[in-house]
């Protein structure tokens, strides 16, 4: 009982708890945004990582991450955690590679887990925007959805139908999206759950245990770290992907019940695409969610922020929030 009570602690937030995560989200959204204004084709990803390093500890105070920086251009977007020791964001990043840069950081002990995805040259193609937008939409349509009493597996049956029937309309799929759903197709581009609980951890504690829904079975709701009915005061990640990884594509191509709704000629264009996730921090509250992340999220917003120039303006707001911050503690 000591272990459940404990637990439940750590799912439920205090207010002084959000307020700490609302800071790290504040200086890491901040941290992405000058990568994004900085990239630059030609440079390493690790570049783009010591970009928001340093930002973070510079101008946040933050000297932690929450996780290893994934900083993905091109076909390694599609690798889920990439930037480990084996692949350390070390490829140097081309004209026209999407980028999937997953980066947070931790301050006084309390994580914040951001990605964002944008071309590397500022300018949207049309497939990127295809892509992007098909994410976008599952994003929000779990931010308007989600609330106390609802389930974080329909959240991510919601995201998977919006993100599928984006595809479909696209071009890349056909069919009845209930369908595809049965086919676990929404697997196959999103190979993980939709979010997971976040605090003193960045997967935090608390997402499977006594009393709580047990792990689903279908693929990728398997994946969810979590499938308790949301509370107000939980903190979670809502980070819905679409990738191209060829060995996904590949079995999904040979197996029958899922092959009949590929349009290979259009969906064979996307192969070496890499990814895209949108993730945000959110935490519920009584009527809906509140998002703690404020980056550039449509298209519009990206390209009119990649095009700017105002980074030494954007540094000293940023410094100066850290001060009121640090005053109100």
């Amino acid at each position: 009982m000591m272990v459940v009570a404990y637990l439940r602690r750590r799912v439920i937030k205090t207010p002084q708890e959000i307020e700490v995560i609302r800071y790290t989200n504040r200086i890491s959204s901040e941290a992405h945004k000058q990568v994004m204004r900085r990239i630059k084709p030609g440079m390493k990803e690790y570049q783009c990582e010591s970009i928001f390093l340093d930002y973070c500890y510079f101008v946040g105070g933050c000297r932690h991450v929450s996780y290893t920086c994934i900083c993905g251009s091109g076909e390694n977007g599609g690798v889920l955690h990439y930037g480990h020791a084996g692949a350390p964001n070390d490829k140097t990043i081309r004209d026209g590679d999407m980028c999937c840069f997953d980066m947070g950081c931790s301050y006084c002990g309390y994580a914040s887990d951001i990605t964002c995805s944008f071309p590397a040259n500022g300018v949207f193609t049309d497939d990127q925007k295809l892509i992007y937008n098909a994410v976008l939409a599952a994003r929000n349509t779990v931010l308007e959805k989600a609330k106390p009493g609802v389930s974080w597996c329909s959240m991510h049956l919601e995201a998977n139908k919006t993100m599928l029937a984006k595809l479909r309309d696209g071009g890349l799929l056909k069919g009845d999206i209930c369908e595809m759903i049965a086919a676990e197709i929404g697997a196959v581009f999103q190979p993980h759950g939709l979010g997971h609980l976040m605090g003193c951890d960045v997967h935090d504690v608390g997402g499977y245990m006594e009393g709580t829904p047990e792990r689903p079975e279908a693929a990728g709701f398997n994946r969810l770290r979590t499938a308790r009915i949301l509370e107000a005061g939980m903190v979670l990640t809502v980070e819905p992907g679409c990738y191209f990884v060829p060995w996904l594509l590949d079995r999904a191509m040979d197996n029958p019940k899922q092959c009949k709704f590929f349009v290979p000629e259009v969906l064979n264009r996307f192969r070496n695409f890499g990814g895209v996730r949108i993730e945000d921090d959110v935490v519920v509250t009584e009527t809906g969610v509140e998002n703690l992340t404020i980056v550039p999220r449509t298209v519009e917003e990206i390209e009119e922020w990649m095009a700017g120039t105002d980074y030494i303006k954007a540094v000293d707001n940023l410094m100066k929030t850290k001060e009121d911050f640090v005053h109100s503690l």
